[in-house]
């Protein structure tokens, strides 16, 4: 039997989709300028030579916070890649295992020595050459690794610690020992190349159990292996821009200050009343939290400086944090000139 036409269902007529836009059309960039309203990007080497600025905020001895004032998204970009990937660094390329008893695989050994951060400056080495077994002072650093795990015999009997019963049954990086090559004595007298931390624990062993290894260091980059990055992050965000579009005051002033990270938004008592005022707006972390009181919404305006970049380098050690930046400045200079050196030797119809 046919059904009622109140029981047929009825589907919703199908919606049109736009096409979402790309990723890339999303870049901020000055190959296109003026595509923000009242705002000029078009690029004038005058004002960008009078713009221009790094300014040194924090430095720490593994840990650089600065400004790069008036440059595009593009080349801040480019700065932060270079320094991921391709400021060189030495770490272990080949691990030649004679003896490994203990319960870590050798391929897994290799792994996690290679990824051992080494206190060498690389400026100091040469690349290693596609297809060279044997490594030279001008290119490779050595490294041994022999330990053996024993009982202790002073270990009490009732003693169920490890540490006690135990001699040798953690190995860590403090126990690579640089075995120099050629005249690498001479070369580096003072270098005293080590791993950069000396407490990474790299196996544990149990009575009878050793490890004997070899180990070659060489020069690489990020962009061939994450163990040759230099550091452990380099990031950059923009510099954030708080505008309060009219006075705030007592209840909402407080209110407003604990929307805010601590140090963001201050709270003044003039003539009385309390006052809410943008104290520094780059300890905000954008959180969005003043969005969620009606009462507050349409009284502040987040917004970025779109040529501000704040960049934090966190440096593995190997290299101090200041040398990074510079080497990465050197290395973004080196392209540029290989660009320019291939439009002059390109002939133009």
């Amino acid at each position: 039997l046919p059904r009622p036409a109140s029981l047929t269902p009825r589907l919703p007529p199908p919606r049109s989709r736009a096409p979402r836009p790309s990723a890339s059309s999303q870049v901020h960039t000055t190959d296109f300028p003026g595509n923000y309203p009242g705002y000029d990007d078009a690029w004038d080497q005058l004002r960008f030579e009078e713009g221009f600025r790094v300014d040194v905020v924090r430095e720490e001895e593994d840990t650089l916070e600065f400004d790069m004032v008036g440059i595009d998204a593009a080349i801040a970009n480019a700065f932060r890649r270079i320094l991921l990937a391709e400021v060189p660094t030495m770490a272990v390329e080949k691990v030649f295992v004679y003896n490994n008893t203990s319960i870590v695989q050798d391929e897994i050994l290799a792994h996690r020595l290679g990824l051992i951060p080494i206190r060498a400056d690389p400026r100091l080495f040469e690349y290693r050459n596609q297809g060279d077994e044997e490594g030279t002072e001008i290119d490779t650093l050595q490294f041994q690794l022999k330990i053996k795990c024993s009982r202790n015999p002073q270990a009490a009997k009732e003693s169920s610690d490890p540490n006690e019963l135990y001699i040798n049954h953690k190995v860590y990086s403090k126990h690579m020992t640089w075995v120099p090559l050629g005249n690498q004595p001479d070369l580096f007298p003072d270098a005293g190349f080590r791993p950069v931390h000396d407490d990474i624990l790299i196996a544990q062993l149990r009575p009878g159990q050793e490890i004997d290894v070899l180990m070659h260091c060489v020069k690489g980059i990020g962009k061939d292996h994450a163990k040759f990055s230099p550091v452990a992050t380099a990031s950059y965000r923009l510099l954030p821009d708080i505008t309060l579009l009219q006075p705030i005051e007592d209840e909402a002033a407080e209110l407003l200050q604990k929307c805010f990270s601590p140090g963001v938004i201050e709270v003044q008592n003039i003539k009385g009343k309390k006052v809410a005022r943008v104290a520094n707006a780059r300890l905000d972390t954008f959180s969005r939290e003043v969005f969620r009181h009606e009462s507050l919404k349409n009284l502040v305006r987040l917004a970025r400086v779109r040529n501000h970049y704040i960049f934090s380098v966190e440096s593995t050690g190997i290299l101090p944090p200041d040398v990074l930046v510079s080497e990465a400045i050197k290395i973004l200079m080196g392209k540029c000139q290989r660009f320019l050196n291939e439009l002059d030797s390109v002939p133009m119809e």
